[in-house]
């Protein structure tokens, strides 16, 4: 697919704000389409932050657009940046159970034009808003939302970074030498089964050969959705392998504003 093939994809938006204040950080409901179907979104910044800023895509976890992404979009605006918590799945569509939370994955992953269509729509969203620099833009995604960053920066798409947090490394998207032009900060758990040490070495083969910039950390011990609180309730309810890890979860935070700070700085 060409550039201009994947620029088609875009479908006319249709926004709709609600706006909220809190502290120093306001939030924005912003409702809006891609090719046809509705989906909503979450744009936090701080308001006292002057000028424009970076902003910052945040991509759920398989359950869908939920608190939790909401939370770290919150936090990235404490830190000065604009972030919208986009939706990839569609308005309304959450899921409880694992089995839910997989369908739901795999028909969006599985259907790769509009799985781009709508991050291309969100980046543009946040590209407009009135406290962004449109030039300075990156994404960190969570679980399904990590491999989504990786997979948008594998397209090439113009993003000065991308983080992945305990999402799966591996897609059959090979990007070729030069592709891959977004820097790339990658955190894994060295026990997560559903990143095992074959997908890892092989994620580092192919962004070694794209000529990719990345910085790739395997915490040892550590389990599946480690940035979430809510992770070792999951695990009990469902008898899934995660488990949340604070001092990985911290770690990671940290690495992951050193990172901005860096490639929003060049």
């Amino acid at each position: 697919m060409n550039m201009m093939q994947r620029l088609a994809l875009t479908a006319a938006t249709s926004l709709v704000f609600t706006t909220a204040a809190f502290a120093e950080i306001v939030s924005e409901t912003v409702e809006y389409t891609v090719d046809g179907d509705s989906f909503t979104g979450y744009m936090v910044y701080d308001d006292d932050v002057e000028g424009e800023r970076p902003g910052i895509l945040v991509v759920h976890e398989w359950w869908g657009h939920n608190e939790f992404v909401r939370s770290q979009a919150e936090r990235l605006a404490k830190e000065g940046y604009t972030a919208f918590a986009l939706d990839m799945y569609g308005t309304g569509k959450l899921a409880e159970h694992p089995d839910d939370a997989k369908k739901l994955m795999q028909a969006t992953m599985g259907d790769k034009q509009a799985l781009e269509a709508r991050f291309r729509e969100a980046m543009s969203i946040l590209q407009d808003h009135e406290t962004v620099d449109e030039s300075r833009i990156a994404a960190q995604g969570y679980c399904f939302g990590g491999a989504v960053v990786l997979n948008m920066a594998r397209l090439g798409l113009d993003l000065d970074g991308v983080v992945s947090l305990h999402g799966s490394l591996g897609s059959d998207i090979q990007p070729e030498q030069g592709a891959v032009t977004a820097r790339i900060l990658a955190y894994t758990g060295g026990a997560d089964p559903f990143v095992p040490v074959e997908q890892v070495t092989g994620f580092v083969s192919e962004m070694t050969k794209a000529g990719a910039d990345l910085s790739l950390t395997v915490f040892p011990g550590v389990k599946h959705s480690f940035t979430s609180k809510a992770a070792d309730a999951t695990s009990e309810k469902f008898g899934l392998p995660m488990a949340y890890n604070e001092e990985a979860a911290n770690r990671a935070w940290e690495g992951t504003m050193a990172f901005y700070q860096d490639i929003f700085a060049q």
